[in-house]
């Protein structure tokens, strides 16, 4: 094991006073960078001082890197908002508002848009929709990269639930799995061409993630997401779908990317942030440009983990089909939490963020939940320039998780489901359906922006924990 380096010797490298030193001291106690001779971690850091750019997307020396450049002569200042559609307003928090305000004062955003099922989250509010010019927002993407609905629909008749809900009830104990710590054991794991996608090798900070992917997939997020069985009530005789109108047994799951979508997240955020350095009021929105090798790294890996979500809900899917003994009718999925470069109706190409915003596209199909006992909604989109072809992704919170704890007690909420006819699996009273906005409202604010092709109704909710 080599001796270990200090500060002088860091100096006297040439190593300017201040983070980068204790930044690199601190990596150098990583086990196996602690493995090098003290010549071989001299000659790493001298490569790293002589060319610190080169190494600002580097897996051990990304932030190190970014302290040796030199800082912005000042803050990258915020200009004149540009003018956004909000739909819904009088159904969104002021705390959203303010944050979609401070967001169309970056330099780079083009347009804007905010959905009614918005609420304040970080940087970009939940339910907000961000144009930008050649740029990308990780935390307008969001830290649960690509999280998505998937929809299945089966032909057997709404009466299954009540003749069958102890097997489905079995069904989704047996094969859903919630949370970090509870994952699929070795002989019960799906393979799938995700896992062997060349991005985990070819971009240096993923490759340590691809174990926790392994471990993750097919598995579900803990907070608000869930996998349950309902009804499925097509209305629409004209939907794309090829469902007859009428009632079906169906299956709705909403998770994510799960650590690796979260790891992404957070390793460019402090990436942009410290190579984008705004006032502090927009600190969150610090972007990376697609020109810049850290920005096209940052692109590859959020569309890595936007397919391994996919990934994950299709193996829930799979799973609880094949237990069913029954082949879907159709299937509906789409994501939100992403990046999309799209055009503008004037034909400029702009990077289209969606944080908690449904694609809703001319002919795009989407589900928008509601609550646990308030229907979701199948719809296509129809393609409203103003909302930038997008739509609310759910109901939206109106109480924060913490407000929610504090003011409903577990016996009242079991309760409430109980009167709705709904049987939870595991969540948590943050997650009541008192704490979400009226869904039917919310559809309400949004009649430009889609159509309704059928409902689905949740009867058995399987969520991460108390089972």
């Amino acid at each position: 094991m080599a001796s270990q380096l200090r500060g002088n010797d860091l100096r006297q490298l040439g190593f300017p006073e201040g983070r980068a030193i204790g930044l690199a001291l601190a990596q150098l106690q990583r086990k196996h960078l602690k493995k090098l001779s003290q010549t071989d971690q001299l000659t790493l850091l001298k490569e790293l001082l002589a060319n610190p750019a080169s190494y600002l997307t580097h897996l051990d020396w990304s932030h190190t890197a970014a302290a040796l450049l030199p800082p912005p002569s000042r803050h990258i200042a915020l200009t004149e908002r540009k003018e956004y559609a909000v739909f819904g307003a009088e159904y969104i928090e002021q705390g959203a508002i303010h944050q979609m305000e401070t967001a169309m004062k970056l330099p780079v955003t083009v347009a804007g848009a905010l959905m009614p099922d918005a609420h304040h989250g970080y940087g970009l509010p939940i339910g907000g929709v961000l144009a930008v010019d050649n740029a990308v927002i990780p935390y307008a993407v969001g830290v649960d990269i690509g999280c998505r609905m998937a929809l299945s629909v089966f032909a057997l008749p709404p009466r299954y639930l009540e003749q069958r809900v102890q097997e489905l009830r079995k069904l989704l104990l047996d094969n859903t799995k919630f949370g970090n710590r509870d994952v699929f054991r070795h002989g019960q794991k799906l393979g799938h061409a995700v896992l062997d996608r060349p991005e985990f090798q070819e971009i240096p900070f993923l490759r340590n993630k691809l174990d926790t992917a392994a471990a993750q997939i097919g598995s579900s997020g803990g907070g608000n997401h869930f996998v349950e069985w309902g009804v499925v009530d097509i209305t629409d005789p004209s939907n794309e779908l090829g469902v007859p109108v009428g009632q079906y047994l169906g299956l709705l799951s909403h998770s994510g990317s799960r650590g690796l979508g979260a790891s992404i997240a957070n390793h460019y955020t402090k990436l942009a942030q410290d190579t984008c350095q705004l006032p502090a009021e927009a600190r969150h929105l610090a972007w990376l440009g697609l020109d810049t090798e850290a920005g096209q790294e940052y692109w590859t890996a959020m569309n890595l983990a936007g397919d391994y979500a996919s990934a994950c809900h299709h193996q829930i899917h799979q799973r609880l089909a094949k237990a069913l003994g029954e082949r879907p009718l159709a299937k509906v999925e789409n994501h939100h939490n992403f990046a999309w470069k799209e055009r503008l109706v004037n034909g400029r190409e702009v990077v289209v963020h969606r944080k908690g915003a449904t694609p809703a596209g001319q002919g795009v199909l989407g589900i928008i939940p509601g609550s646990m006992t308030a229907p979701g909604f199948i719809v296509r989109g129809r393609g409203e320039a103003a909302s930038l072809a997008s739509a609310s992704h759910g109901a939206g919170r109106q109480m924060s998780r913490t407000r929610a704890k504090q003011e409903l007690g577990e016996a009242d909420v079991r309760r409430y489901l109980q009167q709705h006819g709904v049987e939870l699996l595991g969540g948590g009273v943050d997650e009541a359906p008192q704490a979400y906005k009226d869904i039917h409202q919310v559809m309400q604010s949004q009649t430009d922006l889609v159509d309704v092709l059928g409902s689905f109704t949740p009867r058995i909710v399987r969520m991460e924990g108390g089972v």
